[in-house]
């Protein structure tokens, strides 16, 4: 029977690694899980990979409450002694739910560390991913890092699918930058989380998505500084079902429901919403002029449309249609 937060071996964990010194990691690695078993167990291979970079644990949050394939994958790896870490169930529902509870976790479990960083459960670390971030990090003295996530589609899409600025990175080149946006690749210092608070993650975005690109958004209003590591590359298995014209629209509209509600967060009275809605007319009037650009750079309709299907995103939440990328019924 599977365990969970409340039927552990030892307190708050499900399972754990043998002669796990807590006290010598300085690095942890977070990665949340949600019925994607056999995608997990390639994560996780990726980091008992990793080369150049020692005394780093991880923590897998199973966010599969009734099934838990994910908890059963990560303490084979555990119990085997083939990555340092712990693992744990957390019981509600969500992304950022999940996320909280690996960050909050990691936190408090290895007190010395200071790096902590994230990789999703449908990636691969590339073999020099960790000792790349964990220098950059040094190096630039930054509080967080990005690194690009590159994908890799099961089957081969078109053109206009594969470039895609849905599925390719911010940014192209190692630097600073004013803020990172997605969480699926990125470090960040603890003192970062000491700052801001938990839970770490805002669960108004739980399911909608959001919640990394506004825990950024604070840290950079809060003067914490940003680093691209473009050498830290982390691979993104792509489903086939995520290369149609349909799921990327659906993406788009999505991105634009997120910048809206990350518009909205903090906003007071008539004269906030109105200076949002205003914001919201303005882009839609100018997205025909970007997508006649895009066309002209690009030469894909898909691609070209993209910025009139965000601002369709921003219109249509505003009217209280909101995509849910993060639902129970299927992965997160």
């Amino acid at each position: 029977m599977p365990l969970s937060r409340r039927e552990t071996p030892r307190p708050g964990y499900a399972a754990a690694s043998p002669g796990l010194d807590v006290a010598a990691v300085r690095t942890v690695v977070v990665v949340p899980t949600y019925r994607r078993p056999a995608m997990l167990r390639e994560t996780l291979d990726s980091l008992s990979g990793q080369v150049g970079h020692a005394g780093f644990a991880i923590l897998v949050v199973e966010n599969d409450v009734g099934g838990q394939a994910g908890l059963t994958v990560a303490r084979q790896v555990l119990e085997a002694g083939l990555l340092a870490g712990i693992a744990e169930v957390e019981p509600a529902p969500g992304n950022v739910s999940a996320i909280n509870a690996g960050f909050s976790t990691a936190l408090a479990a290895f007190p010395n560390a200071q790096f902590f960083l994230m990789i999703d459960d449908d990636e691969t670390a590339t073999p020099s991913w960790l000792a790349s971030m964990v220098a950059a990090a040094e190096m630039s003295g930054a509080d967080i890092v990005g690194g690009p996530v590159i994908p890799r589609f099961r089957t081969e899409p078109a053109a206009a699918i594969s470039r895609h600025p849905v599925f390719h990175p911010a940014f192209g080149q190692t630097g600073p930058v004013e803020r990172i946006y997605g969480s699926g690749n990125c470090l960040i210092r603890r003192a970062v989380f000491e700052r801001l608070g938990e839970p770490a993650f805002d669960s108004r975005f739980n399911l909608l998505g959001g919640g990394d690109t506004d825990f950024f958004q604070r840290a950079h209003s809060a003067g914490f500084r940003s680093f691209w590591n473009q050498e830290a590359l982390v691979i993104e298995t792509v489903p086939e079902d995520r290369t149609s014209r349909n799921w990327v629209i659906k993406r788009g509209m999505r991105i634009g429901a997120i910048n809206r509600a990350l518009d909205m967060k903090g906003v007071a009275g008539a004269a906030g919403r109105a200076k949002v809605i205003a914001k919201d007319m303005a882009i839609l009037a100018i997205s025909p002029l970007r997508a006649i650009r895009s066309f002209v750079t690009s030469g894909h309709l898909l691609i070209a449309i993209h910025p009139i299907v965000i601002a369709f995103g921003r219109v249509s939440s505003a009217f209280g249609s909101e995509p849910h990328q993060y639902g129970q019924d299927k992965p997160s």
